[in-house]
Parts: structure tokens; C-alpha cells; sequence
């Protein structure tokens, strides 16, 4: 049988994904999106759930020419439940956050970091939050908030960070509503399993790594080191 592969990387929203399906030439993206709708497969798993964000687990598929979006949305979700199978590491789902919870989770995770280092430590970052409820303050959050709006141009201005919608952890406090993109195996694993740490604080230093406090006064003179004082010198 004649087969088309297509790879969808790790982060992606359902949006992102249907529009490289088009753009590959396996049919209309209106078409991906509405299989990614169909929450039929993850109903024991998380029963909220209104489409399929989150669970498409990006990978690379091979599709048979005449392939509906649905084959290769339940192709997708079953990778979903090997990969979250797999970052279990044996552990009894009931001793685990919720599956929602714990996608929601790695999918911040994802979209912060590409360092599969630095991803435990993200994760204990949030889990550390929420634990102490402290506000999320994800940037990925209004991203996807503003691009569910049709508002996101490429770029966060300080106004956004108000912009009201759940999904933005500015402004309603804890995890986002669900997930925000698709995570990977390593971002799952990082969110069943965050790192033994006390951070309540990261900023990038520019070079796809970030840089981790404690204390708001260590992560203010991290942000003048590494924000501030970096753009500057640019």
C-alpha cells in the first residue's frame, strides 16, 4: 500500500496541526479539526474533554493515500495512550494526577522548554504554584488564549496579559482550563515526576535554557541580568 508520512512536533495546537496537514496536501484543514473534535477515544481517560487538544501525540504517521483526518486522528490518540502508558512507568493511574490535570501540566511544559534537562525542573516550577497558590503566570497561556480569539499577531504586549479568557493564567489563578498543545513523551514523564526542587521562578537566558529562583528578589536580578541587560548590549 502506497503510504504519505506526515510529522507533527512536539507543542503543537490542533490549529497548528491541521494547517500543516493542509499545507502537506492530505485534504482541508476544516477536516482535521473537526475529527479532533470527536472525543469519542479519550472519554474513560478525561470525560471534559470538548476536542482533542493535548491528546494528538505528535509523532511521525504514515497514511494510506485515501485516509480520512479521523484514521489519522485515532492513529494519533492511540499513540497518545502508549506514550502516557509509557510515562506512567508502572505507577497505578489513581496514585497520579488526574489526566487532564497531568496533560495540562506537560503541555506547559512543553511549550516552555526544549531542554529535556530543564523539563523536571519546569514542571516542579508550576507543581510548587499550585501548591502554594501562587498565580501561573504562563506566557504559552495567552498565546493560546489569543489565538483561540484570533488575537495572537507573534508577539505578547503587557495589555494581553489581562485579556480576559481562562485559558490565560495572568489572570485566573492555577492550571489552564486543559491542555494548551500536544506534549511529548519527555514533557508527559517531567509532569508525572517534576524534579525535588524548591523554584517558584525561571527566566530564559536567550539561549533555549532558563534559569531557575527561589525568591522574587533572585528572579528580579536574574530577569536584569539575562532580560534586561541582554537586550541592551543587543
Amino acid at each position: 500500500v502506497f503510504t504519505r508520512r506526515i510529522t507533527f512536533p512536539e507543542g503543537m495546537t490542533i490549529a497548528e496541526m491541521a494547517a500543516l496537514y493542509e499545507m502537506r496536501g492530505f485534504g482541508p484543514a476544516a477536516d482535521f479539526v473537526a475529527a479532533a473534535r470527536d472525543v469519542t477515544a479519550i472519554g474513560g481517560l478525561d470525560p471534559v474533554a470538548s476536542d482533542l487538544e493535548g491528546y494528538l501525540f505528535p509523532d511521525t504517521y504514515a497514511l494510506a493515500r485515501a485516509a480520512s483526518p479521523s484514521v489519522l486522528v485515532g492513529m494519533m490518540v492511540e499513540r497518545f495512550k502508549a506514550a502516557y502508558d509509557q510515562a506512567l512507568d508502572g505507577r497505578a493511574p489513581d496514585s497520579v494526577p488526574s489526566v487532564r490535570e497531568t496533560v495540562t501540566l506537560a503541555s506547559l511544559v512543553e511549550k516552555e522548554t526544549g531542554s529535556d534537562e530543564e523539563r523536571p525542573t519546569v514542571a516542579a516550577v508550576y507543581r510548587n504554584r499550585l501548591r502554594i497558590g501562587m498565580a501561573m503566570q504562563a506566557d504559552p497561556t495567552v498565546v493560546f488564549a489569543l489565538a483561540r480569539a484570533g488575537r495572537y499577531d507573534g508577539n505578547i504586549r503587557r495589555d494581553d496579559l489581562m485579556f480576559d479568557s481562562p485559558y490565560n493564567t495572568y489572570r485566573y489563578p492555577g492550571l489552564p482550563p486543559g491542555p494548551i498543545a500536544a506534549p511529548g513523551l519527555a514533557a508527559l514523564r517531567a509532569a508525572l515526576a517534576p524534579a525535588n526542587v524548591p523554584f517558584l521562578y525561571f527566566v530564559s537566558r536567550n539561549d533555549g535554557t532558563h534559569v531557575f529562583a527561589q525568591t522574587l528578589a533572585e528572579h528580579n536580578r536574574n530577569v536584569q541580568r539575562f532580560q534586561v541587560e541582554f537586550f541592551r548590549r543587543q
